[in-house]
């Protein structure tokens, strides 16, 4: 299935997590919900992702979220994980990768030449009306957390702008640091 994109419908689901209750999209109606999908518990990159999201995970529930994270691995993997690293959000056991492909992020992968289907590192933030606000595609772990941060809290990285918007707000931006500059030197040596 395609990945679905900002103001597009979330599909819901049920699952259990590391504790074995069931959670499900529905019951966090009202509010934002970070869902963060991941290869496998335990491994670099996934522990990583995890321990950043755990160690901003104050701040993501100050700004209205909800965390979870999906993996195909399974309940007990995910109780022993999230123990281990003491992980205050809910881990989904998706061991046969459906809410993976409800997402689009169930595909073909290739390490050191070989392919094989694996589940793509992807974040969804999901807004209180159960559509899709932003899509991270492909995930890169560093600075990732800050990023869905920073769209919770309407920042800078919420905004998508086109890139020739970008380079006309750089291109005028130098025009007025020469004079402040300038002024400020006036100041440090007044």
């Amino acid at each position: 299935m395609p990945m679905p994109q900002a103001g597009d419908k979330a599909p819901g689901f049920s699952l259990p997590d590391q504790s074995g209750a069931t959670v499900s999209l529905s019951q966090f109606k009202g509010r934002h919900v970070v869902l963060y999908f991941y290869p496998k518990d335990a491994t670099p990159g996934c522990t990583t992702e995890a321990c950043d999201f755990r160690d901003e995970h104050s701040a993501l529930v100050k700004a209205g979220a909800v965390v979870l994270g999906v993996s195909p691995d399974s309940v007990a993997s995910h109780q022993k994980f999230a123990t281990k690293q003491g992980l205050p959000f809910s881990l989904l056991a998706d061991p046969d990768h459906a809410l993976a492909d409800a997402y689009g992020v169930w595909g073909e992968k290739s390490l050191y030449g070989r392919k094989f289907m694996g589940l793509i590192r992807a974040t969804f933030l999901i807004g209180p009306d159960a559509r899709v606000v932003r899509v991270w595609p492909k995930v890169k772990v560093a600075g990732h957390v800050a990023e869905v941060l920073s769209a919770l809290q309407g920042g800078p990285a919420a905004e998508s702008k086109p890139a020739a918007v970008k380079k006309a707000a750089a291109k005028k931006a130098p025009a007025a640091k020469p004079a402040a500059k300038a002024a400020a030197r006036k100041g440090a040596r007044g």
